[in-house]
């Protein structure tokens, strides 16, 4: 059953006042200054809250959220989200979380999305054309979109090492902050961590 609107309100409310309940400080402490040691980059999916599966608080994660969690060198909106993480909540670490069970993977591999949506998952099917040897070896089709999303959570790490903020925060201060991949499997709530050693 789908969650009714007047549902959101009500639901907040009771979460506020368990909030104070148990701490009467919490938005007064909260509402003070954030300082979250990790960016999160993430999937628009509706069933990917990283703070739900982290059980994370208000304040712990910095959020930027996209169809497929790309990370393209071209887009202000998380370069601006990335800048500001890195040079002035000075973060520790930048999380790139993609999923199993991808709508935008799955669409970017059988070519199913047209107009904006399927532009902006292009590169993913460009992704799919240069490791067709490796996936066409995976008989089963889930498993195989299973493999393109892992593909994808490693190629955005990559390109997040190209922008300029990162390299330019690697050239004043190394080791102030690692990069870790991820993939959530929605069937277990489990989080896949990928080998990106190799990233530079």
């Amino acid at each position: 059953m789908s969650l009714e609107y007047s549902h959101l309100i009500s639901n907040n409310r009771k979460w506020a006042e368990s909030k104070k309940d148990s701490n009467p400080d919490y938005f007064n402490t909260l509402s003070l200054r954030q300082q979250p040691n990790f960016l999160y980059i993430g999937c628009s999916d509706s069933r990917m809250p990283l703070d739900t599966y982290t059980s994370t608080e208000p304040g712990e994660l910095f959020v930027h959220r996209n169809i497929a969690n790309q990370v393209s060198v071209t887009d202000i909106n998380l370069l601006s989200v990335l800048d500001y993480a890195v040079n002035v909540l000075r973060v520790k670490h930048i999380i790139v979380c993609g999923h199993y069970d991808c709508g935008g993977i799955r669409a970017a591999y059988q070519n199913s999305a047209a107009g904006l949506v399927g532009n902006w998952i292009s590169p993913i099917r460009d992704l799919a054309i240069e490791f067709q040897s490796e996936l066409d070896k995976i008989e089963d089709e889930n498993q195989r979109l299973n493999r393109l999303s892992e593909l994808n959570v490693i190629r955005q790490t990559e390109n997040l090492m190209k922008t300029y903020v990162i390299q330019d925060a690697l050239q004043k201060c190394t080791g102030c902050f690692e990069i870790h991949a991820w993939v959530l499997d929605l069937s277990t709530g489990l989080i896949n961590e990928l080998d990106i050693r190799d990233i530079k």
